[in-house]
C-alpha cells in the first residue's frame, strides 16, 4: 500500500536570481519522497512529499540548510501586507542609498576626458570613501549575506557576483587612499551599482506585483458579509460562518456570498468574473448562483450548497494559483544554464583580470574590467523569462474564463496537430428535446412516451432527461420500473408492470432480433436528429426522435481552427446518418460515429500513435478517460457540472470559441517567452565580451543589469493587452 502523499505550497525568502531557485530545488528534491518545483516570479515552491518520511518542518528545515527561509503561504491579504512593508524598507533604503551616492556620480562626469584634471576627482578621497562605506556594507549587507549562505549551501548566486564585484572596486580604491597611491579610485563604481542594483529590484518587484494582479482581482472578489437566515430572522454573519445548507438573501447590486440553489425570485446575474461573458444570465427557482457574481435586480432568496474552499470561485483561485506556480517545459534550458552560470562568469572575470595584467595593463584597469564582467553577468532576467510571462498568461486567461491548469498545457495548446471533439455538450447545448414520436402499430404516442419516460427515471443520460421533461410538459404520469440496468453507450431495461422493457439506439433495439421501420429512422437521423426505440421482447413499441441544439459560435470556432492549421475530428454516439449531418452543419469532414464513451480515449491513442500533439475537447464528465489520454485536454464546464479540476484547461463559457480563444493565447504567450529567453540570452552573449574587452565602465554595467530583469518582466506585462476573439 502506497504511503500518503501531500501537496503543500511554501513561500520563499531571500531569492535574488534563478540560481537560488534552482538551488533550493534541487535542496528540496534530494529529499526522499520529495518533487518539488520553485517558482522566482512568484517566490513560491510547490512541494509534494511523501508524509511518512517528510513532514513541513523537515522542508522549511531544508530549505534554510540551502541559506533562504520559508514558511507556509498564508493569507493573500496578510502576503501581501507583508510584502508592501518590505517593499516600503527597501525603497527607504535606495533613498539613503541614492542620497549618498549622487555626490559620487559627479565623480564620474569629473572624471571623462574632457576634463583636464587630477585622477581623483572633485571630492577629496577621505569623503569619496566615507560616502561609499555605508552603502558598501551596511545597504550593500544584503548582497555579502546572501552570497555567505550560498557559497555555504554549496551554490552561487546573484549576491556572489553583486559582492565580488564591488567588494574589488571598493577595497582597490582604499588601497589607493591609505597608501596613497597614484591610481583612480572606484568609490563612484561600487556604490552605484549597489544602488542600481536596488533600483532595478524595486523595479522588478513592482512588475512582478502587476504579474499577479489577475490572481489578485479574483481574491479580492470574494464577498465579506452575507444575510443569513438564523432562527428565523436574516442577520448579517461574515461569509466564512455560513454553513452548508443555510438559508440567505442576495438583494439587488450585492454579491452572491457564497454558492447557492435558487429557492425563491428571479433575477439577472453577472457571471462576467466566472465566464468572461459581459451578458448577464437569468436566474429562477432551481438555478445555481456563485460566489461573487453580482445580482443586477431582483431579490433572491437562496440555499447555501458549496462554502469556504469548495465554492466555485475557491476552486478558480486554486487552479489559477497552481498554474501560476508551475513551470513550464522550455524554462528547462534556462535553469540548465542557470546551475552553471555564476562559476562560469567568475572564471570568466579571472580570465579577463589575467590577460588584461599579461598584456601590459596596469592592475587597477585589470581589476575593473573584472569587475564589469562580474556586475553585468546577473542570471536575473534569464529566470523571470518564462515564469512572469506565465503567471501574466495564466491570470489574463481566467479572466476570460478560460482556466489553464499547468504550465505545460499553456505551452503545449498551439502545437496542437489533431482536436477531437465530441458531439453533446461540445458542438450542441447537451440538452436535447424530443421532436418526433412514432409509434408501432397497436401502441399510441402516449403510451410510448409513458414507457420510455418510465424507464428513464433511474438514467441521469440527457436524452433521460428529455424524455422526462416532454412526459411532465405533457402530464403524462409515470410508472414505477424494476430491474433497472443501463449499458453505456447503448441503452436501458426495466421491468415495469412484470413486463420486460428495452429502450435504445435502433441498433441496440435491432441486436435484439426486433424489426425497425429502417427508412423512417434513417430519415429522422439524415436530419441530424437522434432516435431511440422501445421494445418489448421482439415486439416494437415505437421509435422517438430528439433533437439537440448546436451552439451558435459551433461553426465559427471550427472554421477558425481549420485556419489555424488543427485538424478537427468530432467523436459521436450517434449512428452515422446523424453524426455525418451535425459535422456538415458545423464544417467538419472527418468524424467517427457510435462510439462508446469507454472507447474514446482509444480513438485519443490512435491519433497519437501517428506522432501528432493531440487535444481533446468534451464535458469533462463521462468524457474523463479521453479527457486524461490526450496531450492537451479542455473541458466544458457544462451546466451545473463543474469540471474545472478534471483537465488541463477549463472552458468556464461553454462555447468552442473558448478553445480557440486559449490556443490563440498560448501561441501569444509562446511567443512572448521566446521573445524574453532571446532578450536574456542576447543581454549576456553581447554583454559579457563587451565587459571582458574593456568596453563597459562598471557602472554602465550595473545598469545594464539592473534594467535587464525590468526590460522581461515589462515585455510579459505586455500579454495583459491580449484580448479573447469578439464573435
Amino acid at each position: 500500500m502506497s504511503s500518503p502523499r501531500e501537496i503543500t505550497e511554501l513561500q520563499l525568502t531571500g531569492m535574488t536570481c534563478v540560481a537560488c531557485a534552482a538551488r533550493i530545488e534541487k535542496v528540496l528534491n534530494r529529499m526522499p519522497e520529495v518533487s518539488a518545483t520553485v517558482n522566482l516570479a512568484t517566490e513560491k515552491a510547490r512541494i509534494e512529499f511523501d508524509q511518512q518520511n517528510t513532514d513541513l518542518a523537515a522542508l522549511i528545515a531544508a530549505v534554510q540548510r540551502a541559506g533562504f527561509d520559508a514558511h507556509p503561504v498564508r493569507d493573500f491579504a496578510v502576503e501581501k501586507q507583508e510584502r508592501a512593508a518590505a517593499y516600503q524598507h527597501e525603497r527607504q533604503k535606495f533613498i539613503i542609498s541614492l542620497l549618498l551616492t549622487a555626490p559620487l556620480l559627479m565623480e564620474m562626469v569629473y572624471m571623462l576626458p574632457v576634463w583636464e584634471t587630477h585622477s581623483h576627482g572633485l571630492l577629496p578621497l577621505w569623503l569619496q570613501g566615507l560616502l561609499a562605506t555605508p552603502v558598501q556594507f551596511w545597504i550593500g549587507k544584503r548582497f555579502f549575506v546572501g552570497a555567505w549562505h550560498s557559497l555555504r549551501g554549496g551554490g552561487a548566486n546573484m549576491d556572489v557576483l553583486v559582492a565580488l564585484g564591488t567588494s574589488a572596486a571598493y577595497f582597490l580604491s582604499c588601497a589607493v587612499l591609505l597608501f596613497k597611491l597614484d591610481h583612480p579610485v572606484y568609490f563612484e563604481a561600487s556604490a552605484t551599482i549597489i544602488t542600481l542594483v536596488l533600483l532595478g529590484k524595486l523595479l522588478e518587484a513592482r512588475a512582478k506585483g502587476n504579474a499577479s494582479a489577475a490572481l489578485e482581482a479574483l481574491i479580492n472578489l470574494q464577498p465579506k458579509l452575507a444575510h443569513v437566515e438564523r432562527d428565523g430572522e436574516m442577520v448579517d454573519v461574515a461569509v466564512a460562518e455560513v454553513n452548508l445548507g443555510d438559508i440567505f438573501l442576495v438583494r439587488p447590486g450585492e454579491s452572491v456570498p457564497v454558492d447557492g440553489l435558487v429557492l425563491e425570485g428571479s433575477s439577472s446575474i453577472d457571471e462576467a468574473m466566472l465566464t468572461g461573458e459581459s451578458m448577464p444570465r437569468e436566474k429562477h427557482p432551481d438555478d445555481k448562483v456563485f460566489t461573487a457574481t453580482i445580482n443586477q435586480r431582483g431579490l433572491l432568496k437562496c440555499r447555501a450548497i458549496a462554502v469556504g474552499k469548495q465554492t466555485q470561485l475557491a476552486a478558480i483561485i486554486r487552479l489559477v494559483g497552481q498554474a501560476q506556480g508551475s513551470k513550464a517545459p522550455i524554462q528547462k534550458l534556462a535553469d540548465k544554464i542557470a546551475s552553471i552560470f555564476v562559476p562560469v562568469v567568475v572564471a570568466i572575470a579571472i580570465v579577463t583580470f589575467i590577460v588584461w595584467w599579461a598584456l601590459g595593463s596596469d592592475f587597477a584597469t585589470a581589476l575593473i574590467n573584472a569587475v564589469s564582467v562580474l556586475v553585468i553577468s546577473c542570471p536575473c532576467a534569464l529566470g523571470l523569462a518564462t515564469p512572469t510571462a506565465v503567471v501574466v498568461a495564466t491570470g489574463r486567461a481566467a479572466s476570460a474564463g478560460i482556466l489553464v491548469k499547468n504550465a505545460t498545457a499553456l505551452e503545449h495548446a498551439h502545437k496542437l496537430a489533431v482536436l477531437i471533439v465530441d458531439k453533446t455538450g461540445t458542438l450542441t447545448t447537451g440538452k436535447p428535446t424530443v421532436t418526433d414520436m412514432l409509434p408501432a402499430a397497436g401502441s399510441t404516442s402516449e403510451q410510448l412516451l409513458q414507457i420510455a419516460a418510465s424507464m428513464a427515471q433511474g438514467s441521469t443520460h440527457p436524452l433521460s432527461r428529455a424524455l422526462l421533461s416532454k412526459a411532465q410538459a405533457q402530464n403524462v404520469s409515470l410508472t414505477p420500473s424494476t430491474s433497472f440496468s443501463e449499458l453505456s453507450g447503448s441503452g436501458l431495461s426495466a421491468e415495469i408492470a412484470g413486463t420486460t422493457y428495452l429502450l435504445g439506439s435502433p441498433a441496440f433495439i435491432a441486436s435484439k432480433n426486433v424489426v425497425l421501420n429502417e427508412p423512417a429512422i434513417l430519415a429522422l437521423q439524415q436530419q441530424g436528429k437522434t432516435v431511440i426505440a422501445v421494445a418489448s421482447g421482439t415486439n416494437l413499441l415505437g421509435c422517438i426522435a430528439l433533437a439537440d441544439t448546436l451552439r451558435d459560435s459551433s461553426a465559427n470556432a471550427v472554421t477558425r481552427l481549420n485556419k489555424m492549421g488543427i485538424r478537427v475530428v468530432m467523436l459521436s454516439g450517434d449512428n452515422a446518418a446523424t453524426a455525418q449531418a451535425i459535422a456538415k452543419q458545423v464544417g467538419i469532414t472527418e468524424f467517427r460515429a457510435e462510439v462508446l464513451p469507454q472507447d474514446k480515449a482509444e480513438h485519443v491513442g490512435s491519433f497519437k500513435a501517428q506522432g501528432q500533439l493531440v487535444g481533446m475537447v468534451g464535458d469533462g464528465i463521462n468524457d474523463a478517460p479521453a479527457l486524461a489520454a490526450a496531450d492537451v485536454s479542455f473541458a466544458m464546464r457544462s451546466g451545473s457540472d463543474i469540471a474545472i479540476e478534471s483537465a488541463d484547461i477549463t472552458l468556464m463559457r461553454n462555447d468552442l470559441m473558448s478553445v480557440v480563444d486559449a490556443i490563440d493565447l498560448s501561441h501569444v504567450a509562446l511567443a512572448k517567452i521566446r521573445q524574453n529567453l532571446f532578450f536574456a540570452f542576447v543581454y549576456n552573449i553581447l554583454g559579457i565580451p563587451l565587459a571582458a574587452l574593456g568596453m563597459l565602465n562598471p557602472v554602465i554595467a550595473g545598469a545594464a543589469m539592473a534594467m535587464s530583469s525590468v526590460s522581461v518582466v515589462s515585455n510579459a506585462l505586455l500579454l495583459k493587452r491580449w484580448q479573447p476573439y469578439k464573435k
